[in-house]
């Protein structure tokens, strides 16, 4: 068994492995390569083949959680494990061999120790959510509740300032489990290409939302989202790049009467009329149309 100050080294360096091949946790990474991680000088898989809890032998406690890929995650990718109080849930393995795996989360509460979520943004490919924490069991509901603070760091409720720092976790904890498997989604979904110049670098890339998530219609799905260089990214949400319903690019009249760069000339006024120029290959993630009428028309009145 490994010592405690050798299992947090461990998972330190297991966070920092992945922080270096996931664009820092950005992006979405193979089930291949999960299996290639080296600690001192030992293959250790991060992900077991049928299981959704990885406890290595030597260790304490479990190392990595996995939610699978399914169409429904696709389509609301964490909603359903947000429980009413904010946080995401993680379901307790029902099985005859749940009781061991479940006995290692539990460890991994007791002991506070940083745990790797694995979610599942498309077939063989996950998004690394690290570090996460247990904060707390519901067996009565067979789920354990998850955080991105130790339990000790949640604050409690004796005063609005407390409440405050509440709200605020709260909402880090969402962001943080919604934006990486959203930008996962939509990169897989877009091949790590802009949709509307098809560039390519994925450092360069952002998820955009058709419409933006803190509104009622701005949905969690990757129908909601675009790939957009930063570029494009910028000049659609400042209004002056619009993408019809058609999926044609139009850019505002004014800026089409400018004068400007070589870049400003084809990498922005060039693109007016012009088809996106990639396109999920699934119908089901391309862009919806009537999100996407929703926003244009704001684009038009501007």
């Amino acid at each position: 068994m490994r010592s405690l100050e050798d299992e947090v080294e461990l998972r330190r360096e297991a966070m920092v492995w992945l922080a270096l091949r996931t664009n820092d946790g950005r992006d979405a990474i193979s089930r291949d390569e999960l299996t290639r991680f080296m600690y001192r000088g030992e293959r250790l898989t991060l992900i077991d083949q049928g299981r959704g809890i990885r406890k290595p032998r030597d260790c304490r406690a479990a190392l990595t959680i996995m939610t699978v890929h399914s169409r429904h995650v696709r389509s609301r990718p964490y909603d359903d494990v947000l429980g009413p109080d904010g946080y995401p849930r993680y379901k307790m393995r029902g099985d005859a061999r749940g009781t061991a795996d479940n006995n290692a989360v539990m460890r991994a509460l007791e002991l506070q120790l940083p745990i790797i979520w694995l979610v599942g943004v498309d077939p063989g490919w996950f998004q690394a959510l690290f570090p996460v924490y247990v904060i707390s069991a519901e067996p009565e509901l067979e789920q354990f509740v998850l955080a991105y603070v130790k339990a000790q760091a949640l604050p409690v409720l004796d005063s609005p300032l407390e409440e405050v720092l509440r709200q605020y976790v709260l909402r880090e904890t969402r962001q943080r489990l919604h934006q990486p498997v959203f930008r996962s989604m939509v990169m897989r979904a877009y091949e790590t290409q802009c949709a509307v110049c098809s560039l390519r670098h994925t450092q360069l890339l952002d998820a955009a939302h058709i419409v933006p998530d803190a509104n009622q219609d701005g949905i969690a799905a990757v129908r909601n989202g675009l790939a957009l260089c930063k570029i494009h990214h910028a000049a659609y949400d400042a209004g002056i790049l619009g993408i019809a319903p058609s999926y044609e690019v139009a850019i505002r009249h004014d800026v089409l009467a400018e004068v400007d760069g070589p870049l400003f000339e084809y990498g922005i006024k060039g693109l007016h009329g012009q088809p996106l120029m990639v396109l999920p290959q699934r119908r089901a993630d391309r862009p919806d149309r009537d999100l996407l009428e929703s926003r244009y028309m704001r684009f038009l009145s501007a």
